[in-house]
């Protein structure tokens, strides 16, 4: 099929997209466009779902609280990320954001918030930090926007794990030349990045006791939970994702 020219607003929406398909808006989508963006009748939207691709779609119909879009060709390819998902403990607000934004750029395709011992922030908000995914779908042109789970104890997730999905722990007591992960056997995998203050000696022993938890360095440096989640991700993705 011939790609048709991608156009600059973006937009995820919950509906198939195909040639000659229509698709409603609901109000927050309506007001985005139109009283935002000020399109009107005839403008071009760039449309993704999560599973059929970037459409280009024509404003058909614009009113203050719906509109309608008519898909007229596909612009892009559906990208969907490899299996990595990323645990992260939660901290400050405004670097939880950043974390689930920058996981969801750099190819994430589940963000799963843990409670620690030591986690400095008690309580989420999931709805939230899942449009902040969806923005940055929107904004990187990606298109499929990562599950963002609810706050869960470390110790009941790791309870439910599937062994077949190792675990690349990120072990901040290992400061060093950074680990090549060339060697990891492909598959499914998740990354768990830890609070502030690091994991509990009770916790890291218990990391440490499971078969399919890998501890690696991440440098000789310290760094954030932020900065650990950025760099973790970034290591996977060269050694086994689709950054290769």
């Amino acid at each position: 099929m011939e790609l048709i020219e991608r156009a600059k607003i973006r937009l995820c929406v919950d509906h198939p997209l195909g040639e000659g398909k229509t698709v409603p808006l609901d109000e927050a989508q309506a007001h985005y466009l139109f009283a935002v963006m000020r399109l009107g009748p005839g403008a071009r939207v760039a449309l993704f779902n999560g599973a059929d691709g970037e459409w280009t779609a024509e404003v058909t119909e614009a009113a203050k609280k719906r509109g309608t879009l008519l898909c007229l060709g596909l612009a892009a390819p559906q990208l969907s990320p490899p299996d990595l998902w990323l645990l992260f403990a939660p901290i400050k607000k405004e670097r939880t954001d950043f974390i689930v934004e920058k996981a969801t750029e750099l190819g994430c395709a589940r963000v799963l918030p843990v409670a620690t011992e030591f986690t400095n922030a008690g309580r989420i908000r999931q709805d939230r930090l899942q449009a902040h995914a969806l923005e940055a779908a929107e904004q990187c042109l990606g298109t499929y926007v990562p599950e963002v789970a609810d706050l869960e104890p470390l110790r009941k997730v790791l309870a439910g794990w599937d062994p077949a999905r190792r675990i690349l722990w990120a072990d901040e007591s290992l400061v060093g030349p950074a680990e090549t992960l060339a060697g990891l056997a492909p598959g499914p995998w998740a990354i768990l990045i830890g609070p502030e203050g690091g994991f509990s000696e009770a916790e890291r022993a218990a990391l440490r006791a499971l078969p399919f938890v890998t501890p690696v360095s991440l440098g000789p440096r310290i760094l954030r939970a932020d900065t650990a989640a950025c760099a973790a991700i970034t290591l996977w993705q060269a050694a086994l994702g689709d950054w290769r």
